[in-house]
C-alpha cells in the first residue's frame, strides 16, 4: 500500500471516527450551579415537560396534608436553617400519594420506600443523601408515556441512592445525576428512554450497579465530563442501545468491571472533545467484561452510533486507559481499537501534557483560547494499554491501532506508548500489532502502514446501514424478569456517601461466554 493511499484512509479515519461520539456530550438540562462549557455559571435549571400536572400515583389520589410525623409537608423552618425533624421512613403512596410528594417533604437521611405500581411522574431531586427505593425492581415502574423528560432527575444533591426499580419511556434519560459529589444507582432497570438509560454527568464519586439498560438512542450508560470521577460501573447489562457504553472527557479511578454490553450498534465507546470539561479523556479502567455482538441494525441510534456501528471496545483519542482480561468477540469491524478523534470546530486549543493530571475543578473555569487562535485538534490516542483481554471474530480487525497528524500525516504509532501484549488473537491493523507495540522492552520496528486500518468503507457502511428507529416503536425487547435488591423492605436508608467501593482489579478474571 502507498503512503499517499494510506494518508487517504487516514482521511477516512477523520470522517468516520470524528463523529462517533459527538452527541454523547451531555444533557440539554443544564445542572444548577455548575459550570457550562464556555466557563459562565449557570444559576437554574428548567422544569420537566409536564412535571407540575403528571405527578399521579398509581391510585390517582391527592398530595399528603401532613409528614408521617404530623409536621407540614414543608420540612424546613426559614430558607436556610435546615430541617425540623430527624431522618424517618416516608412511605409511597401510603404517607404520600406521589414520589415527587415525598421528595419534596424529605430531609436529608430519609429513606423513600415506593410500594409496587406505575408512577406517571418526572421526579427532581435537590436534597441531599435521599435514599429512593422501590420495594420490587420490576413492579416499581415510573412510566413517562413518552411526555415526560426524566424518570428520576438529581440536581446537583449530594449523596443520593436510586435503588430498586424501572424508568421507562421518557425522552431524556431513565436515572440522571447531574452535578453532584456522591451517588448511587442499583438494582435499576432502564428501558426505551429517548437519551441515555442511566447517566451521570459533572458527577463524581459515584456507584452504578447490578443495573440494565436498553432501548437508548446514545447509550445505555453514560458517565462524562468528570476528571478524577472516582465512579464505579459493576454489574451492569446493557443492551440494544445505539451505544452500550459512552463517556466523554471522564476518567481518573473510574472503572467499569463485571458488566456485559451485547447487541448494541457498538459496545463500549470513550472519546476527547472540548464540547465538555475536563478535557481529554483519560484514566479509564475497563476490566472484566463481555462485550459481543455490537452490530445490531434496528436499534434507536444516534447518528455516531451508526457510524460506529461493528465495534466492541473504542478509545478515541483517549490518553492512559486500560483495556484489561475483557471477552470481545463478534464484531463486523474490530474487536478493541485505539484510535485517532477529530474535532473540527473546538471551544478550545489542545491542553498541555503538563495539565493532564489536573482535575476538572482546576481547569474547569480557565479562560478559553480566543475563537481566532483555534485550528481543529486531532487528539491523538497516547499511553493506552491493551492487555489479556480474548478478542475473537471480528470482521476487520480483533485489535487495532492509528493515529493522524493535523496536517493527515499518519503518525509512527511506536512513540505514542500505547502498547498490547498478553491477548488472544487471530488478526490486528497494523500487522503483528503486539510485536510493533509492546508494552515492555522496545518494538519489532516492522511496517506500521501494513494492514492498515481502512476505516473509509464506515462512511458508506453507515451511509447503507438501516437508519435509527424511533426508540418509541423500536423492537426493543422487553428486559428479562431480573434480579432485586435483597431486603428491600427492611434495610436501613442507605444514602451514597463514601463512594466509590474499593475494586479488587487483580481478582477480575476473563469472563466466559454466556451459554447460548
Amino acid at each position: 500500500m502507498s503512503h499517499q493511499h494510506s494518508v487517504l484512509l487516514r482521511v477516512g479515519i477523520i470522517a468516520a471516527v470524528g463523529v462517533f461520539t459527538l452527541a454523547a456530550c451531555g444533557s440539554d438540562d443544564t445542572p444548577s450551579a455548575i459550570t457550562d462549557v464556555n466557563g459562565t455559571a449557570t444559576t437554574g435549571a428548567s422544569e420537566p415537560a409536564g412535571a407540575d400536572t403528571a405527578n399521579s400515583s398509581p391510585d390517582g389520589s391527592s398530595p399528603a396534608d401532613s409528614n408521617p410525623d404530623g409536621s407540614s409537608p414543608d420540612s424546613t423552618t426559614a430558607e436556610g436553617s435546615g430541617p425540623t425533624r430527624e431522618p424517618t421512613t416516608l412511605a409511597v403512596p401510603a404517607d404520600y400519594p406521589t414520589i415527587t410528594d415525598a421528595v419534596d417533604a424529605a430531609v436529608p437521611g430519609d429513606l423513600i420506600l415506593i410500594s409496587p405500581g406505575v408512577y406517571n411522574e418526572a421526579v427532581n431531586v435537590e436534597t441531599d443523601e435521599l435514599t429512593i427505593r422501590g420495594l420490587d425492581r420490576n413492579e416499581v415502574i415510573l412510566d413517562g408515556e413518552f411526555e415526560l423528560d426524566n424518570g428520576i432527575r438529581v440536581l446537583g444533591a449530594n449523596g443520593v441512592a436510586v435503588e430498586n426499580m424501572t424508568a421507562r419511556n421518557y425522552t431524556n434519560n431513565g436515572f440522571y445525576w447531574t452535578g453532584v459529589d456522591g451517588y448511587r444507582g442499583s438494582y435499576l432497570t432502564a428501558v426505551r428512554n429517548g437519551d441515555y438509560g442511566l447517566y451521570a454527568y459533572d458527577s463524581t464519586h459515584g456507584l452504578l450497579e447490578h443495573s440494565y439498560a436498553s432501548g437508548s438512542p446514545d447509550a445505555g450508560v453514560y458517565i462524562g465530563q468528570c476528571f478524577m470521577c472516582d465512579a464505579v460501573i459493576d454489574d451492569v447489562i446493557s443492551e440494544y442501545n445505539g451505544l452500550g457504553y459512552s463517556g466523554t472527557d471522564s476518567g481518573g479511578n473510574l472503572y467499569i468491571i463485571n458488566s456485559r454490553f451485547n447487541n448494541n450498534r457498538a459496545g463500549i465507546n470513550t472519546n476527547s472533545g472540548t464540547y465538555e470539561l475536563c478535557y481529554p479523556q483519560r484514566q479509564l479502567t475497563v476490566v472484566g467484561n463481555l462485550v459481543y455482538s455490537n452490530n445490531q441494525t434496528d436499534t434507536p441510534a444516534i447518528d455516531d452510533a451508526i457510524l460506529a456501528m461493528g465495534n466492541g471496545i473504542l478509545v478515541e483519542g483517549g490518553i492512559g486507559n486500560v483495556i484489561d482480561r475483557n471477552r470481545v468477540y463478534d464484531h463486523a469491524k474490530t474487536g478493541i481499537a485505539v484510535v485517532p478523534f477529530p474535532e473540527f470546530a473546538p471551544n478550545d486549543t489542545e491542553p498541555t501534557p503538563d495539565t493532564w493530571d489536573q482535575p476538572c475543578s482546576e481547569t474547569r473555569n480557565k479562560p478559553l483560547a480566543d475563537p481566532d487562535d483555534l485550528e481543529p485538534i486531532f487528539w491523538t490516542p497516547r499511553d493506552n494499554t491493551v492487555i489479556g483481554n480474548v478478542v475473537e471474530g471480528s470482521g476487520q480487525a480483533d485489535l487495532a491501532m492509528s493515529a493522524v497528524a493535523p496536517d493527515l500525516t499518519i503518525i509512527d504509532p511506536t512513540g505514542l506508548g500505547n502498547c498490547f501484549a498478553g491477548n488472544t488473537f487471530t488478526t490486528s491493523k497494523p500487522a503483528d500489532i503486539e510485536a510493533l507495540l509492546p508494552c515492555e522492552g522496545t518494538g519489532s520496528g516492522g511496517d506500521y502502514l501494513a494492514s492498515d486500518l481502512n476505516v473509509q468503507t464506515w462512511l458508506a457502511d453507515a451511509n447503507a446501514a438501516p437508519p435509527s428507529v424511533d426508540y418509541a416503536t423500536a423492537p426493543t425487547p422487553e428486559p428479562p424478569v431480573l434480579d432485586g435488591m435483597p431486603d428491600a423492605a427492611t434495610a436501613p436508608a442507605n444514602p451514597a456517601v463514601n463512594m466509590p467501593p474499593a475494586v479488587d482489579l487483580a481478582a477480575i478474571t476473563v469472563p466466559e461466554k454466556p451459554a447460548s
